[in-house]
């Protein structure tokens, strides 16, 4: 080995361990006298990666440096997030990846991921040859369009995938190298971008119309030649475009969206844990959602399949649950519907969202509206009015984005609300009248997000483990239920209806054999099923200790 590719060692983020190289392997390396005297365990390393982030005075600022040691130890990187996931998957992901696409232009360090515009048409195929990588086996994709609930983002939306695939690593053990984040940078209807000097992305309005289709259908295709083992995650794309995507390929690629499809699993999961608080049968379930983009109409499919499977028929199903947007209660008379929302469109009168709750007595009312406040203080108080136990999922991220907050909730429904959101929350000690006596109880609850990091990664494990041809909807299913199973009385009792997130490896395997296995009960796993099929899929999850 020369020189040069001994100190390249020291470069290679797969590679390299700094400090923890041996004085024998830096012996039999090359690398004596490129690293100081001291020698260090990966143990140590995270101690002082937990120092630096301390001394950091703002929550960019630990995830510029945390994507700083991504770049230059990757495994150092992937054991911090494992061992201390609850501290730092806000930092990765949100609410902190929020403010990091805004920023992205202006944090750019170093480039990471594979970025396609208008100008690359007929040339995608090589230019995937590009990648140094040529067994690529999970893609996060995203046009910038809809970057969580702050809207356009264009090229700075590349931060999604990043840090999906980051969780996809370290949640349920895909390889990085196995790994590619993709940008579709086709433009930005976002004029303060196009009008700054630092943006990084196609500096012109979004390619619209039948021109984006033939260019997602040119990577598409091209990635099935390229990398025919890959699955691909859309993320974050404008409703319309997001349903007419997975429309077009899910019967025919190994792809799903995270939005419509994770949403909607993760959401079930949470609504099964639920119904052990509130004991409510689900059959019984009504729903009223605020928000009828794709979020909320994946969340209803989802919902719809799960109620029919309680022997509800698909109407019966359907007319659970109803939608609020912008302009009101969805109904054929008021709104402008589109293909995804028309089936929940119900032939009712328009009414506030307090008349609905009076009329429609939902179970549990589900946000995705990205408008920060929109549960008022009287919406949770309606629906404690009408249910003991009201379930109030303010999904909406960042945080920032929030429909009501955790404490929000717990006050207004005199501490009865079961609550779930979409970015964390820290707990809330609740403090209950005894009785109508000056003495108080206090009751501390612990709410959790949910977070599509609970499926999306296990789900691709479970597809990528038995070569699944396609992601049908039966998978996301089977998701929810596996991870209902995973909540103990305990979570529930502190108001968790999710598990806690520091056993999510855990919890990806669980659900990646139960993905695996019913994909093979279904005819669409090509890999011969292995004789114990948990041992063969814990067998290839990443391990980034040394």
């Amino acid at each position: 080995m020369s020189h040069k590719s001994n100190f390249q060692i020291l470069h290679d983020s797969a590679l390299n361990k700094s400090l923890a190289f041996s004085h024998e392997e830096r012996q039999n390396l090359g690398l004596r006298g490129l690293l100081p005297f001291a020698t260090s365990t990966q143990e140590l390393q995270i101690k002082r990666v937990l120092l630096n982030l301390q001394r950091k005075n703002s929550d960019i600022e630990r995830y510029i440096f945390l994507s700083q040691l991504q770049d230059r130890n990757e495994r150092l990187y992937y054991q911090l997030i494992i061992e201390h996931i609850q501290e730092i998957m806000p930092l990765i992901y949100t609410p902190t990846v929020g403010q990091a696409c805004r920023e992205f232009s202006q944090i750019f360090r170093q480039a990471k991921g594979f970025y396609i515009h208008p100008t690359d048409k007929g040339h995608i195929e090589s230019m995937l040859d590009n990648w140094d990588e040529d067994d690529i086996r999970t893609i996060v994709i995203t046009d910038g369009q809809r970057i969580l609930g702050l809207g356009d983002l264009g090229s700075n939306g590349m931060g999604i995938p990043i840090g999906k695939l980051a969780l996809y690593t370290s949640c349920a053990g895909i390889e990085p190298r196995h790994c590619l984040p993709v940008m579709f940078d086709v433009g930005t209807n976002n004029e303060d971008l196009l009008n700054d000097p630092l943006y990084l992305g196609y500096p012109h309005h979004r390619l619209d119309g039948e021109a984006y289709f033939e260019l997602m259908d040119e990577f598409i295709q091209a990635v099935q030649h390229k990398f025919p083992k890959a699955l691909i995650q859309f993320e974050d794309f404008l409703a319309p475009k997001a349903f007419a995507l997975l429309k077009k390929y899910q019967d025919t690629v190994l792809c799903f969206n995270d939005d419509i499809q994770g949403t909607g699993s993760v959401a079930l999961a949470g609504l099964y844990a639920a119904k052990r608080i509130s004991g409510v049968n689900f059959a019984d379930l009504k729903i009223l959602f605020l928000g009828a983009g794709s979020a909320s109409t994946g969340m209803a499919n989802i919902i719809v399949s799960a109620l029919q499977a309680e022997g509800l028929s698909l109407e019966e199903a359907r007319q659970r649950l109803w939608f609020f947007n912008k302009e009101g209660l969805i109904n054929p008379q008021n709104c402008a519907l589109q293909d995804f929302n028309l089936p929940f469109a119900h032939d009712i009168p328009n009414m506030s969202i307090e008349e609905a709750i009076a009329t429609h007595q939902p179970h549990a009312i589900i946000g995705a509206t990205g408008a920060p406040g929109s549960f008022t203080k009287s919406i949770v108080e309606a629906m404690s009015e009408v249910n003991e136990h009201p379930i109030i999922f303010a999904l909406s991220n960042p945080t920032s984005k929030a429909e009501c907050t955790a404490e929000q909730a717990y006050t207004w429904s005199h501490g009865r609300a079961i609550f779930a959101s979409g970015s964390p929350f820290e707990p809330v000690e609740y403090h209950e009248e005894n009785d109508g006596r000056s003495t108080k109880n206090v009751r501390v609850f612990h709410p959790r997000q949910g977070n599509n990091a609970y499926v999306f990664p296990g789900i691709g494990l479970g597809a990528l483990a038995c070569q699944a041809r396609t992601i049908p909807d039966e998978l996301f299913f089977t998701a929810a239920r596996a991870l209902a199973y995973q909540i103990d009385e305990q979570d529930l009792e502190q108001g968790s209806i999710y598990p806690p997130l520091d056993e999510i490896r855990g919890m990806s395997l669980a659900i990646a054999t139960a993905v695996a296995e019913k994909a093979y009960e279904l005819g669409i796993a090509q890999l011969e099923r292995p004789a114990n099929l948990k041992e063969y899929i814990q067998s290839i999850m990443y391990d980034p200790s040394y």
